[in-house]
């Protein structure tokens, strides 16, 4: 079902172009105590492939028969919203990843990647099924900046640092955007992300054609960082998340739907390929699983 737009605002660049300047130079401030951005405190590495074209090989468009679950067909990728910010990732070429396994929001089929982006209960787990090939956390355990830069069969999956802010314990580098790289597309995965992004952290991203974006307004972004956010990685399409919490996914999309068209998938799941990709920017939300 799709919701229809609202009335323009008066200047709708106007908005956009002020809250971008206002992210990119907040983004840029080291802070000083606990109640900074901390996007300067961050890794800096530049020299991290970006996402891109042609990094990573393509699946055959003709493929045998097998008893493994099926794969997303040749040319697309399929997404399975599992709840709050888990997301089954689903390739041609039959590779599989689950973001943000909690140990609740997994498929009866264990995938062969998991992403944790940060060490909350709700975004993480300890007890991963030993099937799963790759386990990869957007923290580093033992102390430093987690970096990861894998391939299996036809995706890619890398991240990018960023921090997480703790109540207390000021900001650290405990939470990662991951990014799934298949079949022509970058899809970045924000995480429990709480700040906008610096230009290092945006360069590392490279292209990135979906965006999974937090919309709880309170636990992670505001609405306003939100959307700065969105406006500056400029996906072609948002998948909101993260908004199980009451009023915040009406809170969000009377603000998007001012400047992007929003739209509901009666459903969990969604194929989308580079043809199927808008034109502008579209805001499209899955139902849980």
């Amino acid at each position: 079902m799709e919701m229809e737009h609202a009335s323009e605002p008066p200047a709708p660049g106007w908005w956009r172009s002020t809250v971008l300047s206002l992210c990119l130079t907040l983004a840029t401030i080291q802070p000083s105590g606990a109640a900074g951005l901390g996007a300067g405190v961050v890794a800096q590495a530049t020299d991290a492939r970006t996402c891109a074209f042609g990094m990573v090989r393509q699946a055959p468009a003709f493929r045998t028969v097998s008893l493994k679950k099926a794969a997303a067909p040749w040319g697309h990728v399929r997404l399975t919203y599992r709840g709050h910010s888990g997301f089954l990732i689903e390739t041609p070429g039959g590779a599989s990843v689950v973001t943000d396994d909690n140990g609740v929001h997994v498929p009866l089929n264990p995938p062969d990647i998991v992403t944790m982006n940060n060490s909350h209960s709700s975004h993480y787990t300890d007890v991963v099924d030993p099937v799963v090939r790759f386990v990869l956390r957007g923290w580093d355990p033992a102390g430093g900046v987690a970096e990861h830069d894998i391939e299996w069969q036809d995706l890619r999956v890398f991240n990018v640092p960023t921090n997480v802010f703790e109540s207390g314990s000021g900001l650290t580098n405990g939470n990662s955007i991951f990014v799934f790289q298949t079949a022509g597309l970058c899809l970045g995965h924000l995480g429990h992300l709480h700040h906008v992004l610096g230009p290092n952290q945006l360069r590392r991203l490279g292209r990135i054609d979906v965006l999974f974006v937090p919309i709880d307004g309170s636990m992670t972004m505001s609405h306003d960082e939100a959307l700065g956010v969105i406006e500056q990685i400029s996906p072609k399409l948002v998948v909101p998340m993260h908004f199980q919490f009451p009023g915040s996914a009406e809170a969000f999309t009377a603000r998007a739907q001012e400047f992007y068209k929003v739209k509901t998938i009666d459903g969990p799941t969604v194929e989308i390929s580079r043809r199927t990709l808008p034109a502008s920017t579209e805001v499209v939300f899955l139902r849980p699983y």
